[in-house]
């Protein structure tokens, strides 16, 4: 009885944000990390519009080849708009330098502000992008499996992490019970400060939980020899063609941004 609700609590969402097509999905998750630092390489070294801009641009026309959900994509609207609170800031923030375009005072922009900030903008873009729609595409287990037998990082860590995860949901749910739990017995508190009143009372409860859970997830991890040399993988991680063929798409990506930005003289290395 207590069995199946844990089981659907603790389920990722990730067919929620599966792409159309399966092949992202099949790239090995070590393989999509590298991809997010060799494209956030190809932006971060300099602030300058051409290499942002150029970035973008392969970004824009590589997006529809991973035919993801429009569902997706139209939870992606937060991306621009903090891109562009970035721009701003720094558009207003920025050397006033060039011939100003606005002029109001304390807020002025001149040409080199607003090249800046429109440097910003972009660079946000190509570093949030392709970072937020790889991570929806990851699944936790996959990647546990990857980090322990590709990168060799410790297991009792890795897998330990990849358990607290898969609870969130379950701890999410439990939150919900107590509440209900107090107001059935008419513990709950009432008032504008309700929320403030009650945090201590159900943190504690839900510390008491987590421990409790978190020692039998202990003893059943060294009863099936987690942490030990001599453990198998019934999943085996390798990195096939489509993953190098994935990043070398990545490296040129990366590689051809800066040059952009080397060719047309406008290459600002932030160091």
């Amino acid at each position: 009885m207590t069995s199946a609700p844990e089981t659907d609590t603790v389920r990722t969402s990730a067919a929620d944000f599966a792409p159309a097509a399966g092949w992202v999905m099949r790239i090995n998750p070590v393989a999509k990390i590298a991809v997010m630092a060799l494209l956030t390489l190809g932006v971060i070294l300099s602030i300058d519009v051409a290499s942002a801009s150029t970035m973008f641009v392969l970004q824009l026309i590589a997006l529809p080849l991973i035919r993801l959900r429009w569902k997706l994509l139209s939870r992606l609207w937060f991306l621009p708009l903090t891109a562009l609170l970035a721009g701003w800031g720094t558009a207003i923030l920025a050397a006033k330098t060039g011939t100003v375009l606005v002029d109001l005072g304390p807020l002025t922009i001149t040409s080199y502000s607003a090249s800046m900030g429109l440097a910003i903008f972009l660079r946000a873009m190509c570093m949030m992008l392709p970072c937020v729609v790889l991570v929806l595409t990851i699944d936790s287990t996959e990647l546990a499996d990857a980090l322990v037998q590709l990168w060799h990082l410790p297991e009792r860590v890795v897998l330990a992490a990849l358990a607290a995860s898969r609870l969130l949901g379950l701890f999410a749910a439990e939150l919900d019970t107590l509440r209900m739990a107090r107001r059935a017995r008419g513990a709950a508190f009432t008032g504008p400060l309700a929320k403030v009143a009650e945090f201590f009372p159900l943190a504690f409860a839900l510390l008491v939980q987590a421990l409790r859970r978190s020692g039998k997830l202990a003893m059943a991890m060294e009863g099936r020899a987690f942490g030990t040399a001599q453990r198998t993988w019934s999943r085996k991680s390798r990195l096939v063609g489509a993953d190098w063929l994935f990043m070398t798409v990545a490296f040129l990506m990366a590689v051809l941004s800066i040059a952009t930005a080397s060719w047309a003289g406008t290459w600002n290395p932030i160091v």
